[in-house]
């Protein structure tokens, strides 16, 4: 038995293979399907869909972690696909790299991480996908192909954010820099004022995010932005107080305490709020970027178009309490520049991200339906690897470039070797 980070999806596959070159991805494949299998690739097990269960062959990338090629002259690094993000982050540190953008955990592997079109927040910079500038994917018939802007282009179009529908992606070539150090500014403000100078904010900062605690009228806002230095990370003890201890230790206890007693969720929702202090720092990019993420929870989030997030915002501040749902994790709202990946959430519009959670274990239904439709009913897109109700025929009508991705699929699959429920409900069969 499988489970993911979430524990809210599991599987039982027939097999588990766990190849340590790209030969033996092929070998894996072949053999699938010669036996008639489906096959299905894994990474950390960090999407709370079921985009990655199969009953078929299930193949771990955990081998496949390795760092093929590092220039710091061209900045062009290439990984194995089962890599996680934190270790990619170490070794590139380690050669005076970085990459230009992140999203705000790290322990996903890079192949599951382009795969769901995991993004972070950014003015200019996009979806980690954007970073992609070459990649090698083993198809349903054994075939190694690689893939860039110059050979097999149409690939590449899609490939870059490809739902594990294409192939496996056995290594990745990513366009990375110079590393760089961020200032963090870090500060609560009321929410209404944050929302209407939205704008602004996100105007005047490189990164800019917010996270409101529903049930109260104060929101967490994040500024950070690129600084020659010095650097001054937060002290050891303030870290471990603030990262570790409360909004990790302390935010478990108060969930679990809300899950138990629901209707405490505002009261101590608003005591969290009282409690935020302002912090400013200045480390590494991808310090600053990530987080520590202990306490398990269920999201959904789905991409926007820009224009219409503040009017989002002030209907979503309602919804709770007009649906009786006491919701003690915060929403978390980020955006992204349009991109050309055809299924990427971004692609074609600038996007804001708004992001709502449940603690492990707590009804979320309700809330959930109610988000999905307040998002939906301004075209709305859902993250791959995040909860939501939609199929293949309401999708298309959100991605102008849906059928392109699946003409690709077409061809380089035709017998649906890495299909499972969820590609075929989310692509049709």
């Amino acid at each position: 038995m499988w489970r993911n980070w979430a524990g809210n999806q599991a599987m039982t596959p027939a097999s588990v293979e766990h190849p340590a070159s790209v030969d033996e991805v092929v070998q894996v494949v072949k053999d699938a399907g010669a036996a008639g299998r489906r096959v299905k690739a894994i990474g950390s097990g960090h999407s709370f869909t079921a985009i990655g269960l199969t009953d078929g062959v299930l193949v771990h990338l955990d081998r496949l972690d390795r760092l093929v090629d590092a220039d710091p002259v061209t900045g062009r690094v290439t990984v194995q696909g089962g890599l996680p993000l934190h270790r990619l982050n170490a070794l590139l540190a380690e050669r005076g790299m970085g990459l230009t953008n992140m999203g705000d955990i790290d322990v996903q592997t890079v192949t599951g991480a382009l795969s769901t079109g995991t993004h972070g927040t950014g003015r200019d910079s996009g979806a980690l996908a954007t970073q992609v500038v070459a990649l090698e994917l083993v198809l349903a018939d054994g075939t190694v192909l690689a893939c860039s802007a110059d050979d097999n282009p149409d690939v590449f179009a899609v490939a870059r954010v490809s739902l594990g529908a294409l192939g496996i992606v056995t290594t990745v070539t990513m366009q990375a820099e110079p590393a760089f150090l961020l200032t963090a500014d870090e500060r609560p403000m009321p929410f209404d004022e944050v929302v209407a100078d939205l704008e602004r904010h996100v105007a005047e900062n490189e990164h800019f995010e917010l996270y409101w605690f529903p049930h109260t009228d104060l929101a967490l806002t994040k500024r950070n932005n690129r600084t020659a230095g010095p650097a001054r990370p937060l002290p050891r003890a303030r870290k471990l107080l603030d990262d570790e201890l409360l909004s990790n230790g302390v935010f478990a206890a108060t969930c679990a305490l809300g899950k138990a007693v629901p209707a405490l969720v505002p009261g101590i929702n608003r005591v969290a709020a009282r409690a935020l202090t302002a912090r400013t720092y200045t480390d590494l990019a991808p310090r600053v970027f990530t987080s520590p993420r202990r306490v398990r929870f269920e999201e959904m989030e789905y991409a926007i178009p820009r224009p219409a997030l503040p009017g989002v915002l002030r209907e979503l501040r309602t919804l709770p309490e007009r649906h009786g749902q006491r919701i003690s994790f915060p929403v978390e709202v980020r955006v992204a520049p349009a991109d050309d990946i055809a299924l990427s959430t971004a692609s074609g519009r600038d996007t804001a991200y708004v992001a709502v959670h449940v603690y492990r274990g707590t009804e979320r239904a309700a809330y959930f339906d109610a988000v999905e439709a307040l998002l939906g009913g301004v075209g709305g897109r859902p993250h791959w690897g995040k909860l939501h109700s939609l199929g293949a025929a309401e999708l298309r009508g959100r991605y102008p470039r849906f059928d392109e991705f699946v003409g690709v699929r077409d061809r380089l699959d035709p017998e649906r070797r890495f299909t499972n429920a969820y590609l075929d409900r989310v692509l049709g069969p």
